[in-house]
């Protein structure tokens, strides 16, 4: 525990006095004052609870005889500690010891048997309605809830539940980080605590990468697809952020939920979920304990009330019954003496009879008050039905409760069931997203091959285009100086008319036969016509195929 040794304190608080030195009284001080209040924060409290292991359980319980090994039961030990009640002895109720067990139940994904929970339940409700921590153990090593199950598998499940309830690990797995330096992507295993998301090389937690420190001024966000990379999502903290890569849309989802969770409790200040959900559940119990201690206090008192009515009405009666025996007595004594002193004593038998009408007042008012109480009686008895009603209610509702937990262990192997074929599905879609990669990668050389072509092509086209501007250019100045020819050869032709009548100008030319055109004989012959004909037709096709 890193605490430096002090033998001085140790002596002077181990002294020879008459509560002796292993009590409660002389060792749980010691321990508290000397030793726990010195713990720092780097103390391992993993190690701890091993060496208290190591010290405690040869002589409580033999490993060999159980389907686990010692490891594994010092996890299943671990795990009771943190469920167990927060008082000496320790024990585990047996709401935890359902809760710890359903939660291995589904770690090793067979599901919960409801069958052998009630059993179990009844046989411990009718012993002790708790386990101690051997006892605990042993259930989990004899495998009464495990049966058909390997080893491998039920040790995997251990792991797990412990990893979640001990080491606070909520989610884990491989996912892609982009490096800070080189900016490339590689594969970590990623764990994720309530204030912190560590990696590592591999699974195995040998060599681990580092951790990404998680406050409540964190955040985290979803990216788009981006350098051939998907499922991306982005952590901030205060002084560098982090991209990651999941391999799917619903695992990047998940991880992003739950680091969201965890960044929203430490803004809360509030505990890991399970921690939290541990608490919950206690002050549930406690709440519930409550209730039913405040009933039972309420019956009590109602059952104090009615009996002490009862003995109202009672003593009541014999009152009223020895009234009535005392006015017989007297009305037979007054009919005896009546006889013989008739005449003599009217008036004390008209006293008599006013005494007679008292009594009978008396007597109707006695009986009214008797009804009263009776109908109290029937008040206390209506609100006695009552509260076996609620009670009912009660019972009712815990059967509902019941009912939904089923419902939800069943949703939750159908959730397995659709994993497994996502799952499936995912394998089916990472092969074609293979198989895609490669053709993508054909088209991208073909789209660069056309691509070059398609540049030589635009060079080709704007060399072509440049020298059809400039054919075009030189067939307009040609054309320019050949109207202006033409115009020069009209006006020098009229002239020539005029002046000279028909005679036409001595020109050398072929001696073939000559064309003659309106004006007289033509100045080039019908082949050289042709010829030129063919050479601005060539021109014109060589303009139309330019442009």
């Amino acid at each position: 525990m890193k605490i430096p040794h002090d033998p001085v304190a140790l002596e002077e608080h181990f002294n020879d006095d008459n509560k002796g030195p292993l009590s409660n009284q002389g060792y749980m001080p010691y321990l508290n004052k000397f030793i726990l209040d010195k713990v720092q924060e780097e103390f391992d409290l993993l190690e701890f609870n091993k060496m208290c292991w190591t010290l405690c359980y040869k002589k409580n319980i033999c490993t060999k005889k159980l389907l686990i090994s010692d490891g594994d039961a010092f996890k299943v030990w671990c795990m009771f500690n943190f469920l167990s009640e927060d008082k000496y002895p320790l024990v585990i109720i047996i709401e935890e010891i359902e809760y710890l067990l359903r939660k291995l139940m589904e770690a090793t994904g067979t599901g919960s048997s409801e069958e052998k929970f009630a059993d179990y339940k009844l046989q411990l409700n009718t012993k002790k309605n708790h386990l101690t921590a051997w006892e605990l153990i042993e259930l989990v090593g004899m495998g009464y809830f495990s049966k058909g199950m390997n080893r491998q598998t039920l040790s995997m499940a251990i792991s797990e539940v412990f990893q979640e309830l001990i080491l606070d690990v909520l989610k884990q797995g491989y996912m892609m980080k982009k490096g800070h330096k080189r900016k490339n992507w590689t594969e970590r295993w990623f764990i994720l605590r309530p204030n912190s998301l560590s990696y590592y090389i591999s699974e195995d937690l040998v060599e681990k990468k580092g951790d990404i420190i998680l406050d409540r001024n964190c955040c985290v966000e979803s990216l788009p697809d981006k350098e051939g990379k998907k499922c991306l999502f982005i952590i901030k903290c205060t002084d560098k952020s982090f991209e990651i890569s999941a391999s799917d849309k619903k695992k990047k989802q998940e991880w992003i939920q739950a680091t969201q969770m965890c960044i929203q409790l430490l803004r809360l200040g509030l505990p890991s979920p399970h921690r939290e959900a541990r608490l919950r559940r206690r002050e549930l119990r406690q709440r519930q304990q409550t209730e039913e201690d405040d009933l039972a206090e309420k019956m009590k008192q109602l059952q104090a009330a009615n009996e002490n009515k009862q003995r109202q009405l009672e003593d009541m009666r014999m009152k009223m019954e020895e009234a009535a025996a005392k006015a017989a007595t007297e009305e037979h004594m007054r009919k005896k003496t009546q006889v013989d002193l008739h005449d003599r004593y009217r008036l004390d038998l008209e006293r008599e009879k006013m005494v007679r009408q008292q009594m009978e007042e008396q007597v109707a008012q006695k009986s009214s008050e008797l009804e009263q109480y009776l109908q109290r009686v029937r008040e206390l008895e209506d609100m006695y039905h009552r509260l076996e009603e609620a009670l009912e209610d009660e019972r009712q509702a815990k059967q509902d409760e019941e009912n939904m937990r089923k419902l939800q262990a069943r949703l939750l192997e159908e959730e397995a069931a659709k994993r497994a074929e996502l799952e499936e599905i995912h394998l089916q879609q990472q092969r074609a997203l293979s198989q895609t990669e490669a053709e993508k990668q054909e088209l991208e050389a073909e789209q660069l091959a056309k691509e070059r072509d398609l540049q030589a092509a635009m060079l080709q086209l704007d060399r072509l285009e440049k020298e059809r501007s400039g054919a075009l250019e030189q067939y307009k100045e040609v054309s320019r100086k050949l109207e202006r020819a033409t115009n020069k050869t009209k006006n020098w032709k009229d002239k020539v008319a005029k002046h000279e009548g028909l005679v036409r100008l001595i020109q050398p030319g072929h001696k073939g036969p000559q064309r003659i055109t309106n004006w007289g004989p033509a100045s080039f012959t019908d082949t050289e016509l042709e010829l030129r004909k063919k050479s601005w037709q060539e021109s014109k096709n060589q303009g139309a195929q330019a442009q």
